[in-house]
């Protein structure tokens, strides 16, 4: 009986692991909230990001009061990191972390380009799930340093801010930012559509998409879903 008990033991752990494994590789849904909050679900794992009041540059938008695993801030300004909208285990400090079955990474960057003295830092993430490897940089100005591109290397999935101001890349600069990656997927976010809302400096996702001249782009509405294994080229896809 201990020989049999172990030998069951033993192939459910394998099949589990397996079952881990199979899951792990099988692709995301990712919804958008505003062109501002993205909702990653994929991989038995779900993490949103950036969850926001409606104030500032989000007035006007629903804020995205959801659940998720874990939720990534790039920082506790209110309409890039408000905590108490969403539901989940709030991450918004640089630091390894491990949350279930995740592995997340966040480093510090300058929020804007003066080497963070008007705003000081946001964080900076990246992650694995559903198979895919993501890095979200959706709210930072400072300029990528050496040591951030080899942390993040080749992302399969970036997710970038682009629409300018004083804390968001511009699209000269995230397009820079693009090109020293070099990742299969962009999303930009942290863009406003139509006219800004008042006291808000972010601009639309148009003049980064002329920056980007020559790269695929598909607008894909309010969701999409991707494979665990993405196509080499570089490709944008709008959420709106």
């Amino acid at each position: 009986m201990p020989v049999l008990r172990t030998t069951l033991m033993a192939a459910t752990g394998l099949a589990l692991g397996l079952q881990a494994s199979a899951l792990a590789g099988t692709g995301v849904t990712i919804s958008s909230y505003g062109q501002r909050a993205l909702l990653i679900r994929g991989g038995g794992q779900s993490v949103l990001l950036n969850p926001y009041r409606a104030v500032g540059c989000a007035a006007g938008l629903g804020e995205p009061r959801v659940n998720a695993g874990v939720i990534l801030a790039s920082s506790e300004l209110a309409d890039e990191g408000a905590r108490g909208v969403a539901s989940g285990q709030f991450l918004v400090a640089p630091g390894s972390y491990r949350v279930g079955g995740l592995v997340l990474e966040g480093f510090a960057s300058p929020h804007d380009r003066i080497d963070g003295r008007r705003f000081g830092d946001s964080t900076i993430w990246r992650w694995q799930q559903g198979g895919l490897n993501f890095a979200h940089l959706g709210a930072t100005a400072g300029p990528l340093s050496g040591a951030d591109r080899v942390l993040l290397g080749r992302p399969d999935v970036l997710i970038i801010g682009v629409g300018g101001g004083s804390k968001i890349f511009n699209a000269e600069e995230a397009t820079a930012v693009v090109k020293q990656l070099n990742p299969k997927r962009v999303i930009p976010v942290q863009y406003v559509n139509g006219d800004a809302p008042e006291g808000c400096d972010q601009g639309g996702v148009q003049p980064f998409l002329d920056a980007m001249g020559g790269t695929a782009v598909r607008r894909v509405g309010q969701s999409q879903t991707l494979p665990g294994s993405l196509d080499d080229a570089t490709v944008i896809t709008v959420m709106q």
